[in-house]
Formats: C-alpha cells, sequence, structure tokens
C-alpha cells in the first residue's frame, strides 16, 4: 500500500500575541525514533512551557499525541489532525510553546497549533512511498531504444545503467504495473531482454509526473 512521508527534518516558527511557538517535523519509523526526536526537542527548549507532540507510524499502526499541560483537547489533537488531514505517516511533529503571558483561550490554542503543524507540513518535501520492485535488464543495443520508449508510461525510475558488451539497465517500477512492463519488454524483444527481478520494497516515486 502506497504512502506519503517526509524526506528530512524541518523547523518552523511564529508568535502569535507574544508567544512563540516552534514546530519541529520529524520523518520516523518507530516509536521509540519518535520518543527520541520528541526528548531531543525537550532537550533544546528546556525553558518552554509546553512540548506538545503528535505521531503516527505505520509500525503496529501507532498514533499518539500530548497536550502537554495544555487545556486537553486543544494542543496535541489539533496537531495529530493536521498530520491526518496530510495523509502524512512514520512522521513526528513537535510544537514548542514559549508563553507570552497573554492566554488565547481554547479557540486561539487549536487554531495556533495547528498552523505551527500546518506551516510545517508545507515547508517539508513529501515523499510518495510505493511498493514497487528492482528490475535489472540486460539487453543488445539494438534494443536500448526500444526499451527506453516503453518506460515513459509506466513511471519507472531508472538507478543505473551500463554499457559494455551489452546494455544493463537497472530500474524500480511499481508492482501496480510491474508485470504489464515485464510483458511489454517481452513482446518487443521476442524474450531477448534478460529480466531478473529483486525483492520488493518501498520507493519513493515523488520525483515522477503523475505519481
Amino acid at each position: 500500500m502506497d504512502y506519503f512521508t517526509i524526506s528530512a527534518p524541518v523547523k518552523t516558527s511564529f508568535t502569535e500575541k507574544r508567544s512563540e511557538f516552534i514546530g519541529y517535523l520529524s520523518p520516523v519509523l518507530t516509536n521509540d525514533e519518535a520518543i527520541e526526536f520528541i526528548n531531543s526537542v525537550k532537550a533544546d527548549h528546556r525553558k518552554a512551557k509546553h512540548h506538545v507532540y503528535a505521531y503516527i507510524l505505520r509500525d503496529s499502526n501507532i498514533t499518539r499525541y500530548s497536550d502537554d499541560g495544555e487545556p486537553q483537547g486543544t494542543a496535541g489533537v489539533p496537531v495529530l489532525d493536521i498530520l491526518q488531514k496530510k495523509g502524512l505517516t512514520d512522521i513526528c511533529c513537535v510544537v514548542v510553546r514559549y508563553f507570552g503571558g497573554i492566554l488565547l483561550g481554547g479557540g486561539g490554542l487549536v487554531r495556533a497549533y495547528s498552523h505551527s503543524a500546518a506551516l510545517s507540513c508545507e515547508e517539508a518535501e513529501i515523499r510518495h512511498m510505493c511498493e514497487s520492485t528492482p528490475l535489472m535488464l540486460r539487453m543488445d543495443y539494438p534494443l536500448y531504444g526500444k526499451a527506453l520508449n516503453c518506460f515513459p508510461k509506466y513511471g519507472i525510475l531508472q538507478k543505473s545503467e551500463n554499457f559494455g558488451t551489452d546494455v544493463f539497465l537497472e530500474i524500480i517500477v511499481r508492482n501496480e504495473v510491474c508485470e504489464a512492463l515485464i510483458k511489454e519488454l517481452t513482446d518487443l524483444s521476442g524474450g531477448k531482454i534478460q529480466i531478473q527481478a529483486g525483492k520488493t520494497e518501498y520507493a519513493d516515486f515523488s520525483s515522477v509526473e503523475g505519481s
């Protein structure tokens, strides 16, 4: 099943009625990684009054959040809601608040924490991770052009190419179109393109147009 995450950590900030909200967003794969990230942000902002967080993991289908002292439902849930609306997973968001002395009220807190999480998501580079299969192709030179011509409609990722006595191409193709691509390569070459499939993996197809 495809999923969306981010490629690297990001940090954003804004001020609302003298309270500073600093948003941190990071890719994480496990519960331990999420907790480690949360603790590292807390360590960097020991004087902050609140360290609100939310995270979503594919591993064990974990979803957790904390208001960290803010009124119930005004902080962690809004942050989690933004992550879910963005369709992100394997993700952890921590919003640090330095209290500025002016109360924001329940609605103001919801808006502020939502805005902080949304800012971080907008700043991040999104990765579209798809179940895929690596293919190693071996062919003679006359078939190279034919193979290249059929690739675009399958949205493949090309990892490497080597030109020796024969042409060797290493590509990654989404599982949903892998069988069709193999059939087309076999048909157009009369079975002369050697195709070796690797183990199914997740790969980032966000750079491929139409993915």
